[in-house]
């Protein structure tokens, strides 16, 4: 089986998290050790982001969105993956972790990467999401707004987030609002079925 070539080069947390996506991809990895990302670690980022770009595709928990969020700071411009965290379990060692996905999430999750913007690079006609929205459509301080998120979350490709990280990742995406409607309709029908 030919393996499908990743141009970008992508940031991951450790050589487990390497070695699973060479075995399924042709693609170079930047390897942050751990959540303290050094400043030599952000140089290499900074530059690949202007070679090749960059896709950010930390495991989905604490440590992994502090990297992430550490990067969006300091090399703006980079996309985002994301694998949820049934997809990245290891239920035998309780783990979390990149490395324990499989190919199909890791693809989609690669394939769907977003790239981030910050506040002032979001276009005068873009319909915002706003925080309103987010309440009425039962994402916030809801029964179900946990749930919600995580389906949420899911079908647009942008991880998990709590009420106010998701508002903060909408924009951050610059999600539409047809998307974001059509998301949200998809996981209400889920929640149904």
């Amino acid at each position: 089986m030919e393996r499908k070539k990743i141009y970008e080069m992508i940031v991951v947390e450790g050589k487990n998290d390497t070695n699973t996506l060479k075995s399924w991809f042709d693609c170079d990895t930047i390897e942050t050790n751990g959540s303290a990302l050094s400043e030599s670690t952000i140089e290499k980022i900074r530059l690949a982001l202007k070679k090749r770009g960059v896709i950010v595709f930390t495991d989905p928990d604490y440590p992994g969105e502090k990297i992430r969020k550490t990067i969006d700071r300091d090399v703006p411009g980079c996309k985002h993956a994301f694998v949820n965290k049934e997809s990245a379990s290891d239920s035998r060692k309780g783990k979390i972790g990149i490395e324990h996905a499989g190919r199909i999430e890791l693809t989609a999750a690669l394939m769907a990467a977003k790239p981030s913007f910050s506040e002032k690079e979001v276009p005068s006609d873009h319909k915002e999401i706003s925080p309103s929205d987010l309440q009425r459509a039962g994402l916030i301080a809801g029964p179900l707004s946990k749930t919600k998120r995580e389906l949420l979350g899911k079908e647009l490709h942008i991880g998990y987030t709590n009420g106010k990280q998701l508002y903060k990742r909408l924009k951050q995406f610059r999600i539409s609002y047809d998307d974001f409607n059509k998301a949200l309709s998809k996981v209400e029908k889920e929640l149904q079925d």
